[in-house]
């Protein structure tokens, strides 16, 4: 026996353990004495290591002492007759406290390269979106706003400052996103024909009927707001008059107090009572200077009656007490309707017909000294969304009503065109106020008409004297502003301040003998309103200020990111790369480089930025890195080493980088991506075609000992490959039905799918499509319990699997049931609509904390393995061999030698016991190869739901097809794919480019488009129809979840692009053969079913798969970083393109937020990789030690 031979000395023997460690068997079996070499060992010598030997089936196990945890070793004893006794050394479970320590490298040297990428997105973003800058200065009616008497006017006026007013009051209806084309009738498009009918022409006739019946009294207007066309933005316009940049854009909820000088401050600066009622963002810009304010939550867009109710009960009764001088009302019901219904629904014509109603209501209370004006901030897309710079978003109604005769001219054919920034210095002269500091709006001259004229030239005169006033007020902002900053045209600067020059001497003459001047006047008139729109353009022009040195320094430390990326995950793959020294030099570099950065700011007396500080700490860490990498690797290395991308890969790169610098390209991006990866999967199909590994693969090389195993069936051939593409091509196919058009192509249409069922009239299709949705959702659960039943990971009595079992049935139910209340809550009788209420805020919340509960209970046993024990008498194993007899050369005893193993490595694992009254005990595991892609399948399923909960019910649809088209994905890129053991293991660039592509196709596919306006803002409600107060963080989290879900789906998901090819080594179970008896020992009959190592071959070698994760995660920072790269080269390079603040700077947004969002879910879903790795590592080091005792 073998035990007996033991006494034999022979030869030592040795196996690399893969760090740099090598073990050696100096004395026979009797005193097992390894030898462990290698750098990790103080001053690089061999240490002597004693153990217990325990005997375990056909080898012995080695328990090392003195490490920090247990290390295993196991020897096996073949008998043959040449060689008695052959000693095998392996690793069965090696070196855990070393193998965590790689796993912590692996992780902080991930989150270092993500750092690194943050600080250079974050250095172009403070480069590339900077506001301008806001000048605190203020007008006063003690400072006139150039030299010269007062107007022409005001002479002699009592209280007249600047102009003296033409009313007393003034009420203000702002009606959010009153589009322009709201206001008008319905109207036939040739005579004979009948009238255009669309719900919402024609509802505010009561306009109409003004301006018929008075047309001197009333005035529509088609206003031309400035993008972007966001709330907050538009009202800093409207009581500014300045222009919002881009950035603000993002702080739309997040309002802060509006600094510079404004109408409302300039009222209660004169003593006048401002009343407010309505949106609740005017309290955040115009804090404590309201004398009466009637605040309503103004965040949640799908409350269509909450805001407009509240201040109908206050509206009128206030307009009667006489106790304000300007009132201010912001509807908000026909924006929330254009939200939640767009602007064709039935609910639009009801919400203006209830706004047509309160102007008239209105117009019936005003006094002769009061101005009635009614604007909408913007307007809304056909979808009814908003934000961008299209025609339909910049396009708002303007209407001015006064019971007094205000205009002296006859309605025009077509109303006149303005912009809407026009109304603030129109408001203030007409209410004798000085025009805010930083205004540069243009006065509506035809209000400061005399209307019975008794001299001809009077109300030119007046005119003139208004835009002389406005066209002062404008120049002397700019002489202020232009000491301050030196972001305006020079060139520009100057015609312009000669311009008005040269108009301000003309009125001053004229002001001198005004007598028989109209030409004249119209002259001056006509300079002065050049004056004030050229002033407009060349601050629209130069108002997007960039810090070039800011922006070329993100950009090259994002580059300098992408080719660490590069060259690190070809290192970490040689043999003697090491984890731990990553990140020692780097960190301390970089916390030098931020220490000195610091104190040379402090030193001259500037201001620490952070972005600047952190990317000098990320230049710190890097620099020292590349240069000591290139000098210690890249020397030894070919030129072509540097570039280890293959071909068809580069070129699919390649054309991504160049494609963000089209315009056209990034527009038309959601119809493009489906074409590249459908073309990229074609590729990878005649790939594995060409390569011949659509043939049988070699599923098992130890290429040291020069074992091999025989290979079984194939996995892939052909036909079956053939059948994954056609299957990814009719997936991208479907999913392509739920898209988005953008603003830029009027010609396509949407999907009418993506929008919510409450959207839909007719109850017999809502119920068709009701069912729908909750049969994906069903499908969707049944597939994944049977993907683990299918590897038996659904056995398993461990917490999670319990909770896969009957919680995610519980969400599927929660979610339907939500789907269910939020599609008919408007038709719920009255005595159940609280009893829905109630369940629309419990349902989101109970789904989302079951997929919360479900994820920390997959943390805590993340190993999903059914274990069962047996006792009974021991059971024979025979190995099915070749040959007759024992092993009688070493290519026989090659053969045998991993078989035999394995048994024994399952009777080692399965905890064997024996009692004095019972057999032995033995322990079977059930599906250990399937341990790491199971928990992972389970984690993304447990994240689906939530974020699937975020969008509309038809998303579910895509949703499905997203699961099923990465499961085809994965079998394609499987099958090209080799497995060796023991390593090292690695993902190919082609599956890693496919894999992010297929998130970009999923982000389009789920109706979203890297445009603000395209943003569904209807997620932060999910849970809280209420709103959320005053918190911002929670609606901007469920809204990224939303926007977003597609990058962090696919970016957890990453880790199974290396563990798949493990997972499909085997499409079924092998069976193991019996010989029939000593003389047919070629007849072979079937024992059992004997299951394939799959992912446990990862275990073998620790070492190789710590580093094919950190290779794995490196090349997908490295695809995602040469994309944001590209976004920030063409935002910089064409900054000055027409396009820039409509397609680059939206874009290259977006891009950095996913990639973010990408970094993080990649980082988790490499860290649960690890943390089931960690608890298969504890679950083998419990049998080891049962088996001690």
């Amino acid at each position: 026996m073998c035990k007996s031979l033991c006494s034999t000395p022979k030869d030592p023997d040795s196996v690399d353990l893969g760090w740099g460690l090598e073990i050696s068997i100096l004395n026979g079996c009797s005193r097992l004495m390894p030898i462990i070499c290698g750098p990790h060992l103080q001053k690089h010598r061999c240490n002597w290591w004693r153990g217990t030997l325990h005997w375990v089936g056909y080898g012995a196990v080695y328990l090392l002492e003195g490490f920090q945890e247990e290390v295993i070793l196991a020897w096996l004893c073949i008998e043959g007759p040449e060689n008695p006794l052959v000693l095998y050394p392996t690793v069965m479970n090696s070196l855990p406290a070393t193998s965590r320590m790689q796993k912590i490298s692996v992780l902080l040297f991930l989150a270092w390269v993500g750092f690194l990428f943050y600080a250079g997105i974050a250095l172009f973003t403070s480069g590339f979106l900077l506001t301008r800058l806001e000048l605190t200065n203020h007008s006063s009616c003690q400072e006139p706003p150039g030299p010269g008497s007062l107007p022409w006017g005001s002479q002699g006026k009592p209280g007249a400052c600047w102009m003296a007013s033409r009313f007393s009051r003034v009420v203000l209806v702002l009606i959010d996103a009153l589009r322009f084309d709201f206001a008008q009738p319905q109207r036939s498009h040739g005579p004979g024909e009948p009238p255009v009918s669309l719900p919402f022409l024609g509802k505010l006739d009561y306009l109409q009927t003004i301006l018929e019946i008075q047309p001197h009294h009333a005035r529509l207007y088609q206003s031309k707001a400035d993008p972007p066309t966001t709330t907050m933005q538009r009202l800093k316009a409207l009581t500014t008059g300045s222009l919002p940049t881009f950035i603000d854009a993002g702080s739309n909820f997040a309002s802060y107090a509006i600094v510079e000088d404004n109408l409302i401050k300039q009222l209660a600066s004169a003593g006048r009572r401002v009343v407010f009622m309505g949106d609740d963002t005017w309290k955040d810009l115009f804090p404590g200077v309201f004398s009466q304010a009637f605040f309503f939550p103004s965040f949640n867009v799908r409350d269509l009656h909450t805001v407009d109710n509240g201040i109908l009960e206050h509206l009128y009764p206030t307009m009667d007490s006489s106790e304000w001088d300007m009132l201010i009302a912001h509807f908000l019901g026909v924006d929330h309707c254009g939200h939640k219904h767009g602007p064709h629904h039935p609910e639009m014509a009801k919400k203006l017909s209830q706004m047509d109603q309160v102007i008239q209501g209105l117009v019936e209370r005003l006094e002769n000294d009061t101005l009635l004006v009614v604007i909408g901030d913007h307007g809304m897309t056909m979808t009814g969304d908003h934000g961008g710079d299209s025609e339909l978003e910049i396009s708002a109604a303007l209407f001015l009503y006064s019971p007094t005769a205000l205009f002296p001219s006859a309605l025009p054919q077509e109303p006149e065109i303005v912009p809407q920034i026009n109304l603030v210095p129109t408001l203030a002269l007409l209410l004798g106020l000085p025009i805010p500091f930083g205004n540069i709006g243009e006065v509506m001259v035809e209000l400061f008409s005399v209307v019975e004229d008794p001299q001809p030239h009077s109300s030119a005169l007046a005119q003139a004297s208004a835009l002389h006033l406005n066209a002062q007020q404008v120049s002397r902002f700019l002489h202020t502003y232009s000491a301050a900053a030196q972001d305006l045209q020079i060139k520009e600067l100057h015609r312009l301040q000669n311009l008005f020059s040269k108009a301000s001497a003309d009125y001053q003459r004229l002001l001198q003998s005004p007598q028989g001047a109209e030409a004249a006047l119209q002259t001056v008139i006509t300079e002065l309103q050049q004056f004030l729109r050229g002033v407009r353009a060349m601050c629209i022009e130069s108002w997007a200020r960039f810090s070039l040195v800011r922006m070329a320094g993100g950009a090259a430390l994002m580059a300098a990111a992408c080719f660490l990326c590069l060259l690190v995950s070809q290192w970490v793959t040689s043999p003697g790369f090491y984890f731990c020294p990553l990140l020692l030099t780097p960190m301390a570099y970089g916390l030098a480089g931020a220490i000195v950065c610091a104190g040379l700011l402090t030193a001259t007396g500037l201001k620490p930025d952070p972005v600047v500080l952190g990317a000098m700490a990320a230049v710190g860490s890097l620099l020292p890195f590349l240069w000591k990498a290139w000098a210690g690797w890249g020397s030894k290395r070919p030129p072509a080493a540097l570039l280890p991308i293959p071909g068809p890969v580069l070129l699919f790169l390649l054309i991504r980088f160049a494609a963000f610098f089209s315009d056209s390209f990034v527009v038309a991006e959601a119809r493009a991506t489906p074409f590249l990866l459908g073309s990229f999967i074609l590729l990878l199909v005649a790939q594995l075609h060409w390569e011949g590994k659509l043939l049988p693969p070699k599923l098992l090389t130890i290429p040291r000992f020069c074992l091999s195993a025989s290979t079984g069936p194939p996995r892939h051939n052909g036909t079956h490959a053939l059948g994954l593409g056609v299957g990814l091509l009719l997936c991208i196919r479907l999913a392509g039905l739920f898209h988005r058009c953008p603003e830029e192509t009027p010609a396509c249409h949407s999907s009418p799918w993506l929008s919510p069922l409450a959207s839909m009239v007719g109850g017999r299709a809502k119920n068709l499509w009701y069912g729908a949705c909750v049969g994906a959702l069903v499908a969707l659960l049944v597939a994944v319990r049977l993907w683990l039943r299918r590897y038996s990971n659904l056995k398993s009595p461990e917490p999670s699997v319990l909770f896969v079992r009957w919680g995610l049935p519980l969400m599927v139910l929660g979610t339907a049931a939500y789907w269910a209340l939020a599609s008919g809550a408007d038709e719920a009788p009255p005595r159940l609509r609280a009893l829905v209420a109630g369940a629309s805020v419990v349902l989101p919340r109970a789904v989302a904390g079951l997929a919360a509960s479900g994820l920390m209970l997959l943390l805590w046993r993340p190993v999903t393995v059914l274990v069962k024990a047996t006792t009974g008498a021991p059971r024979t194993r025979t190995v099915l061999t070749p040959f007759s007899g024992p092993p009688t050369s070493r290519a026989d005893l090659d053969y045998v030698v991993p078989q035999i193993y394995r048994h024994m490595q399952e009777e080692f694992r399965g905890r064997l016991e024996r009692t004095k009254s019972q057999g032995p005990l033995t322990v079977a595991a059930y599906q250990l190869g399937s341990v790491y892609s199971a928990a992972m399948v389970t984690a993304l399923t447990l994240l689906a739901f939530p974020l699937l909960l975020l969008h509309a019910e038809r998303i579910s649809l895509v949703f499905l097809l997203l699961f099923l088209q990465s499961f085809l994905l994965l079998h394609l890129l499987a099958a090209g794919i080799s497995i060796t053991t023991p390593g090292p293991f690695t993902v190919p660039w082609q599956a890693v480019s496919a894999w992010a592509l297929m998130a970009t196709q999923t982000f389009y596919s789920t109706g979203h488009q890297p445009v603000f306006p395209a943003i569904h803002w209807h997620a932060a409600f999910v849970g809280f129809p209420e709103g959320h107060g005053s918190s911002t963080w929670l609606p901007a989290l469920l809204v990224g979840a939303n926007t977003f879900a597609s990058h962090l789906l696919f970016a957890v998901g990453c880790p199974l692009l290396l563990l798949w090819p493990f997972l499909c080594e085997s499409q079924g179970p092998r069976k193991r053969w019996q010989p029939l008896g000593s003389e047919a020992e070629s007849r072979v009959r079937p024992e059992e079913e004997e299951e394939p190592l799959m992912e446990m071959r990862l275990r073998d070698a620790p070492h190789h798969f710590n580093a094919a994760l950190l290779q794995l995660g490196l090349k997908y920072l490295f695809v995602l970083g040469i994309q944001i790269l590209a976004c920030a080269l063409a935002a910089s390079i064409l900054r000055r393109h027409l396009m820039v603040w409509k397609v680059f700077a939206p874009k290259f947004i977006f891009e950095a937020v996913g990639f973010i969002v990408s970094s993080v879910g990649l980082f988790l879903g490499i860290a649960l990789v690890m943390r089931v790795d960690g608890a298969v590592s504890s679950w083998f080091r419990q049998l080891v030690l049962a088996q001690q005792r």
